[in-house]
């Protein structure tokens, strides 16, 4: 039985992640921070199958003791301050956790269990003001937001150990994914619930930044699938990870509205409250790396998620307040 240690296992991507491994017949230990209130909502369904243990990214001796209780053969790193407002008022701490943070959990598996394979959880912010589109593994990265600088750090100090230590540590740029699971100040999770709750007579509108802001939108069930298949090839690497096709904000409301019978331009205010101070105004990924050598691909289109991310959030509400 093949053992792995996820950071950020209470996380989107981190529960989606452990169900998988699971699936695949692995032993799952999860780290998480110390915290007077557990939030473990994402995970709460595992319990009973993965393993706990107290870890801490700003505390390198806590990491070597983490490895030491794990042994894992496969190590993910998607623990990391992953709010891209929130960088810009902590951007001191987002360095400490999403860069720093990084380079303390490879030191620390370079001395516990260099044989072990290290995923780190690169993001398509990094290409931020982008040279070219789409943007592919050689694009060069032009972040434009203390969480995208911290990102690249983090992935270029894997490439570093990797090359340095002859670890095998990859780094995954995934773009944007999303599923019922993402956290409510995220957009996509913003807009589903904003829908659900007007659609149920709980709002009236909708109050959102830069309709005009293109991403290019996965399903994060698929993009974890990616991250394991990366730690399965003879050699390391890294990969970009997307659909390749590019929506806007306001393709995104237009699609949840409609999806519950209503006009989205009725509910929906555009509040400059939400703009970024600096924009990342077009992102679309190549990933044709991936599709090729990891024989990956998205099974879930951009109507598809839009739409399942609606009909959770409508479930839920509709289930806290006893309606059927």
């Amino acid at each position: 039985m093949k053992r792995a240690l996820i950071t950020g296992i209470t996380g989107q991507d981190g529960s989606y992640l452990a169900e998988f491994l699971l699936q695949q017949g692995y032993e799952v230990t999860g780290m998480v921070r110390r915290a007077s209130t557990e939030n473990f909502e994402r995970i709460e369904h595992l319990r009973e199958r993965i393993r706990l243990v107290q870890g801490d990214l700003l505390d390198p001796f806590s990491l070597i003791r983490v490895l030491e209780q794990a042994r894992p053969d496969e190590i993910y790193n998607l623990a990391a301050m992953s709010f891209v407002p929130t960088s810009w008022s902590q951007p001191t701490l987002t360095g400490e956790f999403t860069a720093l943070g990084v380079t303390r959990l490879l030191d620390a598996m370079r001395i516990v269990c260099p044989q072990a394979r290290f995923y780190q959880a690169s993001s398509s912010e990094m290409y931020g003001k982008v040279r070219e589109v789409p943007q592919s593994e050689t694009t060069p990265f032009y972040p434009r937001s203390p969480y995208a600088v911290a990102k690249v750090y983090g992935h270029y100090i894997t490439v570093n150990y990797r090359e340095s230590y002859g670890l095998f540590a990859v780094s995954g740029i995934l773009f944007n994914h999303e599923s019922p699971r993402r956290g409510l100040e995220f957009v996509t999770r913003k807009i589903s619930n904003g829908v659900a709750r007007i659609r149920l007579g709980l709002a009236s509108e909708l109050r959102l930044g830069n309709l005009d802001a293109c991403r290019d939108w996965g399903f994060a069930g698929d993009y974890v699938r990616a991250m394991w298949l990366m730690l399965q090839q003879p050699a390391p690497d890294d990969y970009v990870v997307a659909t390749g096709e590019s929506h806007s904000v306001r393709e995104f409301c237009e699609i949840a509205f409609d999806h519950v019978g209503l006009d989205w331009r009725r509910h929906v205010i555009s509040d400059p409250r939400f703009i970024r101070p600096a924009e990342v105004d077009h992102l679309i990924g190549n990933a044709a790396k991936a599709r090729a050598r990891l024989g990956w691909a998205p099974s879930v289109d951009f109507a598809g998620l839009v739409r399942m991310m609606v009909d959770a959030d409508l479930e839920r509400l509709r289930g806290a307040a006893g309606r059927p």
